[in-house]
Formats: structure tokens, C-alpha cells, sequence
């Protein structure tokens, strides 16, 4: 993964160093450590977003997973499953987001 620019586009502009350690450390070292491969990364990740509600990065990591091999239905199941152990309201709510990014790859 390494050249990652998405810290850089996101918030380079007001946050140069979070920008840093999103493009450098987070996407160029730690997704491309080999005890994990970025699907299972993926999975893992989409389910923190779930628990803690973060819907907006849920947003960028469900195409991102998509793009590692997750399938739509095995992230709708990760959030269904997810639904009895970290709440209704926040899986509903990463449904919503769901939806939203899974339409916006339709078109």
C-alpha cells in the first residue's frame, strides 16, 4: 500500500502530522504487516468502526474492504452478528452507512 495519500487529501491541510501517521505508519506499515492480510485487517476494522459508532470512517473502510476482498454480504453479517454485541442503534446506524456506500459504487 505504500505512496497512501488519503491522510494527505483528507486533512494534510490542517493536520500535517495526523496526515503523516495515517499515509506513513498506519496505511504503509502497519496494513502491510504480513500477520494479517488486508481482508482480515479489513474485517477487523470495519468491526471497531461498527462498536464504537464511528459511521463516518465506516463510511471509507466498507469500499475499502470491498476493494480487499470482503464481500457485501459477508459485511452486512459482520454488522448483523455485531448487532447483539455492541447494540442495535450503532449496527443500524453502520446499515445506514452501508447502504449509502454500497450505492454509491452502483452508479
Amino acid at each position: 500500500m505504500t505512496g497512501w495519500t488519503g491522510g494527505q487529501r483528507a486533512v494534510g491541510d490542517i493536520a500535517p502530522a495526523l496526515a503523516h501517521y495515517t499515509d506513513k505508519v498506519l496505511f504503509d506499515e502497519v496494513w502491510a504487516r504480513p500477520e494479517l492480510s488486508p481482508r482480515d485487517r479489513s474485517l477487523v476494522t470495519v468491526s471497531a468502526l461498527v462498536t464504537l459508532g464511528a459511521t463516518d470512517q465506516l463510511a471509507f473502510h466498507l469500499g475499502f474492504a470491498r476493494d480487499n476482498g470482503v464481500t457485501e454480504q459477508e459485511l452486512i453479517e459482520t454488522i448483523t452478528h455485531l448487532a447483539f454485541y455492541t447494540g442495535w442503534p450503532r449496527a443500524m446506524a453502520a446499515i445506514g452507512a452501508a447502504r449509502a456506500a454500497f450505492a454509491d459504487t452502483e452508479r
